[in-house]
């Protein structure tokens, strides 16, 4: 019989690639890994890993392993499922990763419903970016991510993730209500000398305004790069740049910005992500649950102008 904690480290090693980053995650030593992966390979008969400089690469046999261990992982995760709905209450600790504005603008409100609604389920968040997220939640790091994706720059749904869409939050062009920088545009274009606050250009957020910037004819004059609309935001109040912000985030503190309509109404949209095991487990269907709540709750703010 095929140990599954040992099929479990195979699986960690796939994701991962070496096996000084699957003892980390696991919290064993390298040889430790080494070991059950060698008493794994005496269950299975056939080798499973093969040398590649001072690595190991698995074997065709091995990956037919790991998807056989996704579907076992899965099929565990729907038991537990199953058990925990038989439950008269949703209990546990549930590990959830998200990105910093949805920690700041949304997560403490849904705190606050889960505890009223839910003492007994515990929730863990742990900021961390859309990748990242991902990797630590079909390596059983996480139990449900946050994430977004941006118009034109879809996000493909990993295999064994179950996806749940959230909200479409419109973006908005966000300009100081004073100072040098305050201005009524009619169209982006007119904004080539301006100062920027954006994303860095390898996420999505920062990846999709370079391309609004480009379509528009220029290269933003960035002044400020960092994953925080929230700071972008604080920067245009204080009169020192322009930004794209989502509108839930644009509407937190209206005071001393103007908001203006982009080209097509362009929207990011905000989604949940679980294993596709797990996705009906009480705990998780509340957190959802809780997480739609709150959004639908949100009133983006209205621009002011619509830009052509």
């Amino acid at each position: 019989m095929l140990s599954v904690p040992r099929l479990r480290i195979l699986r960690e090693l796939h994701l991962r690639g070496t096996l000084a980053q699957v003892a980390e995650a696991l919290s064993y030593t390298p040889s430790a890994i080494s070991q059950q992966l060698s008493l794994l390979e005496r269950e299975a008969g056939v080798p499973l890993l093969e040398r590649v400089g001072r690595g190991v690469r698995l074997t065709d046999a091995a990956l037919t392993l790991v998807g056989h261990t996704d579907a076992i992982l899965a099929r565990l995760e729907q038991a537990e499922a199953d058990l925990a709905a038989t439950q008269p209450e949703v209990h546990g600790t549930l590990r959830v990763a998200s990105f910093q504005s949805v920690v700041v603008e949304i997560a403490p409100s849904v705190l606050t419903l889960l505890d009223a609604e839910y003492p007994r389920l515990q929730i863990e968040i742990i900021q961390r970016e859309v990748d990242d997220a991902y990797s630590g939640l079909l390596s059983h790091e996480f139990d449900v991510i946050l994430g977004e994706e941006f118009p034109g720059l879809p996000e493909p749904v990993r295999p064994g993730a179950d996806r749940a869409d959230l909200v479409d939050d419109p973006m908005y062009l966000v300009v100081p209500a004073e100072g040098p920088w305050a201005c009524t545009p009619e169209t982006v274009a007119e904004l080539a000398d301006v100062p920027w606050a954006l994303d860095p250009p390898d996420t999505s957020a920062g990846d999709w305004a370079q391309r609004m910037c480009h379509a528009a004819g220029f290269e933003p004059r960035i002044r400020f790069e960092g994953p925080d609309p929230i700071l972008h935001a604080h920067l245009v109040r204080t009169g020192h740049a322009l930004a794209f912000v989502p509108a839930l985030i644009a509407g937190r503190d209206p005071r001393g910005i103007e908001l203006f309509a982009l080209p097509g109404n362009p929207r990011r949209t905000l989604y949940t992500a679980a294993r596709t095991g797990r996705a009906h487990h009480p705990a998780i269907r509340a957190f959802r649950d809780a997480m739609a709540r709150v959004v639908a709750e949100r009133q983006p703010a209205a621009p002011v102008r619509q830009l052509r």
